[in-house]
């Protein structure tokens, strides 16, 4: 059995592969002390070999001496396994976002990461949500239900959260507010798609693409280009370093 591991900085992501099929996984908050919810949840595959990915990636290592892959590659290999058609990946975590081009063999051809700041990441759509009094699950849908042009200008999260803060002030309804929020960080995908380059089949993962708002609104402005969300898109990276150890051959069926 191949496991891999997805440590992020907002959850835990683990993909059981055997048989040339994936056979579990599970999903869990990273909490304090991420690399003991780790050992909890890989515990019943034991005897397995691990390959880590994500932010904490190197911590998995330090504790387990287990190998690890770059997000990059995980998460072209996971979409490559489940959409082989995918041309593009768009991979929106909580601390970073990436875009990343593929060849016809799921090889990554280029790529573009934002990780300097919240700008266009999880995080900044969480804050944003708390803000405006929205449970996170329901902020994507609330944003689809305006139809409002209303802008926010920074990018930057602490400028933009005194942004909605002085809309809400004015009294602007906050589903405009919230379809503002998700139209900046569409923009800040579409920049990246634009910088890297698009083929005619763009795959979302990562846990925004159960964002519906952001998917929707990088169909709408995308021309001739079919944009997919996989099953479980959060453990796309973790099912990519789950096949990168089988490739590995670290270990027996």
């Amino acid at each position: 059995m191949f496991v891999g591991v997805d440590l992020g900085s907002r959850a835990i992501k683990v993909a059981a592969w055997q048989g040339g099929r994936l056979v579990d996984y599970k999903v869990r908050e990273s909490g304090f002390e991420p690399h003991r919810q780790v050992e909890e949840m890989i515990q019943e595959y034991d005897p397995c070999t691990v390959m880590a990915t994500g932010y904490g990636r190197h911590l998995v290592k330090e504790y387990f001496a287990y190998e690890v892959i770059t997000e990059i590659k995980a998460h072209a290999l996971g979409i490559h396994a489940v959409l082989p058609e995918a041309t593009t990946v768009v991979d929106i975590g909580g601390q970073d976002s990436k875009v990343i081009s593929l060849n016809a063999k799921g090889q990554v051809v280029n790529f573009q990461m934002n990780d300097k700041c919240a700008a266009g990441t999880g995080r900044f759509l969480e804050i944003m949500a708390a803000s405006l009094a929205y449970p996170l699950g329901e902020f994507g849908l609330a944003a689809l239900d305006s139809d409002q042009e209303v802008q926010i200008n920074s990018m930057c999260t602490v400028f933009a959260e005194s942004e909605v803060i002085s809309m809400k002030n004015r009294g602007v309804p906050r589903q405009h507010i919230a379809r503002a929020v998700h139209a900046s960080v569409a923009d800040c995908i579409l920049s990246m798609l634009n910088r890297v380059g698009y083929g005619d089949t763009i795959a979302f993962s990562g846990g925004v693409a159960n964002n519906p708002c952001i998917v929707e609104m990088v169909r709408r402005s995308l021309d001739n280009v079919r944009v997919i969300v996989p099953e479980n898109p959060s453990i796309i990276g973790a099912l990519g370093a789950s096949l990168h150890a089988q490739s590995q051959g670290r270990a027996t069926e």
